[in-house]
Order: structure tokens, then sequence, then C-alpha cells
């Protein structure tokens, strides 16, 4: 069976909400379970860290635990429950009538996902707490990514945020929270997970193993510490070309500022047919190198905002080639170029 577009889904893997285990952030699980036990767990959870670490992995496991009944005895340390309980079931194909989860899914009848989640989606936010929950206990929303939102989205789940109803749960995902709006932030309490160690990488690596066939035991480990501490980082790196195009990138950076252009060639033809895990990792190895140039102390400053102005076309280059479909080959064409140009300036 073929899964479902979504935007928070990596193709080929698991989705979060499917997931039964939690990797690296055995410690932060175990306090916000004190805190529930204790009566201090807040109304709203803003779950920070990099993409890939298990911050909305996290976000559907509180929600099981609070649906299916929040028992949380003295000797549990984990809000792992059954995954053959029913309401595990029902999280896991989005069916449990108190729960809302708000993403970047495609409109009916269409197969692109949007690059930000609709301001109607988020509305839906206060229907959804205006009624009563269907067993009587909580309600809960989680919203991935919170980064997501447009001006008039936030606005709309800030509405619900400075009025929670009684036994209601908000668990916002995001990948950037210092650039959430302040008003939000200070209405939440921030959990802030940490990029995972290469072995927490490769233990959920082998654990998902058996799920994704085309992953290859023996590249797991190199991908593993080529992940920068993100679980879906290693499974783009370990599946088809991506070790490949990481390396490739890797060469051509390390030239600068005389990129050699038959490379360039060689690394835009391999990008040209892809729509999705190659390219992103591209445009990932050139934003870590941007970001540990500027942080280096090496360029001096008219080079550094050179380097930003860089940056900041990466960005918009990137989101343009999957909205647009642009040429991929002329993309890295251009990247280089302007590369080139700040390491000369």
């Amino acid at each position: 069976m073929t899964a479902p577009v979504e935007g928070d889904r990596l193709p080929g893997a698991l989705h979060p909400r499917e997931q039964t285990h939690l990797f690296g952030h055995e410690a932060v699980e175990a306090d916000l379970l004190g805190d529930w036990r204790s009566g201090r767990f807040p109304h709203a959870l803003l779950i920070g860290g990099a993409e890939g670490i298990g911050k909305a992995t996290l976000a559907y496991r509180i929600a099981r635990f609070v649906l299916s009944g929040a028992q949380a005895g003295p000797d549990r340390h984990d809000f792992a429950v059954d995954p053959h309980h029913p309401v595990a079931r029902q999280v896991a194909a989005l069916t449990h009538p108190d729960l809302l989860a708000i993403r970047r899914v495609p409109e009916a009848g269409e197969d692109k996902i949007p690059t930000m989640i609709p301001a109607e989606m988020v509305r839906r936010v206060r229907t959804f707490f205006g009624a009563t929950a269907s067993s009587g206990g909580w309600r809960v929303c989680i919203v991935d990514a919170v980064d997501d939102l447009n001006a008039s989205g936030a606005n709309a789940l800030l509405k619900t945020l400075e009025e929670p109803p009684p036994r209601s749960l908000f668990l916002l995902v995001s990948h950037a929270p210092g650039r959430v709006l302040p008003t939000i932030r200070s209405r939440t309490r921030l959990v802030r997970l940490r990029a995972l160690g290469p072995q927490d990488v490769l233990v959920a690596l082998d654990h998902l193993k058996d799920e994704i066939p085309e992953l290859e035991a023996a590249r797991l480990p190199q991908a593993a510490e080529a992940s920068g501490g993100s679980v879906r980082r290693a499974l783009i790196l370990a599946r088809g070309e991506g070790m490949e195009v990481r390396a490739a990138t890797l060469r051509l950076l390390d030239q600068l500022p005389q990129a050699r252009p038959e490379e360039m060639h060689a690394l835009g033809a391999r990008l040209q047919g892809d729509r999705g895990d190659g390219f992103d990792l591209f445009v990932e190895a050139v934003s870590d190198w941007i970001a540990q140039t500027a942080t280096g102390g090496q360029w001096e400053r008219g080079r550094l905002v050179r380097l930003g102005e860089v940056w900041e076309k990466v960005r918009r280059a990137a989101g343009e080639a999957d909205t647009f479909n642009l040429d991929r080959k002329a993309l890295v064409f251009r990247i280089f170029t302007e590369l080139a140009e700040a390491a000369r300036a």
C-alpha cells in the first residue's frame, strides 16, 4: 500500500505517529513524565530542535499517552504505549476523535504539498477545542511544524492558546523556535531537544532497517557519522546516492573559489532528475559549509557579509526549486558561482 503524500513524512519511512521508539531523549522524556505525575505539565509545549531528531515522534508519544488514560505510576519513566492499544492504532491512522494534527498535506483532490499550512486548517482548532472530548478526557492538538504557519495561521492558533479550555493540550513542533512568534512562545513551555550523537543515530537506523528494505547495513555507520545528529538526514544519506551526492558537494566546496566546471556539471546531472532527497542533501551540505565558514573566524567582515547574502539566496533557491520545478543543474552552477564570488570578495 502506497503511503499518503504528507509534508511531515519522509518518503519510504514510517511517519512519526507510527514510530514506537524514541532515541536519545530518555532524560527529557523522563523529566516531562515527572511533570505530568506532579501536576506541573503545561497546557502547551513548544518542542524545538533540528529537523529529524525526534520532535514529532515525542509529540505523538505524549499524545498517545494522554489519550490512552495517562497512567503514570512511580516506576514509569517514559510515555510509551503498547502499539496494539486501540488508541495507538487510532493515532497512527489519525482517526482518534480527540486528536487534531495540523500539518502540510495536499488539498482534497490534489497531490501537491503546500509550502505553508493553510490558515483555514488552523481555524479548525477553535471548533475542535470547543467540542467535548469523546471520552470525557483530554483533547490534543499537534502542529507540525509551527514554522509552517503564515501570519494568519499563527494568529488563529494564538486565539486558542491565550484561553485554553480545560483538559486541552497543545504540542507544537518547531525546527527554529527562536523564530516563532513571541506571543506564541510566551504561552508555551520550550522543550529543546539536542542533536543526537552518532551512536544514537546508528541505533535508530539499525531499528529502522527492517522497516525500510533499501537501507544497507554496511552504509549505516558512515551515514550516522555524517548525519549531524539527525535520523532523517541519516536515512537520506543511507539510501540511493545520498553519500555520493554529499561527497561530491563537499569536494566542490573544498575547491572554492575555483570549483571545477566538469565536477559541477557531473553533480548537476546527478541532481537533474531528482525531486527530493538528493537535492535536499546538496542544499544542506552547502548550508552547513556556509555556517561553518561564517563562524570559523577566518573570513574578514566584507566576505562574511557577501556570504550571508549567498546563504539567503541558497535558501530561497531551494524553496523555489521545489515550488516551481526549476532546473537543478542550473541551480548548482548558480550557487557555486555565487560562492566563488564571495570567496574572492
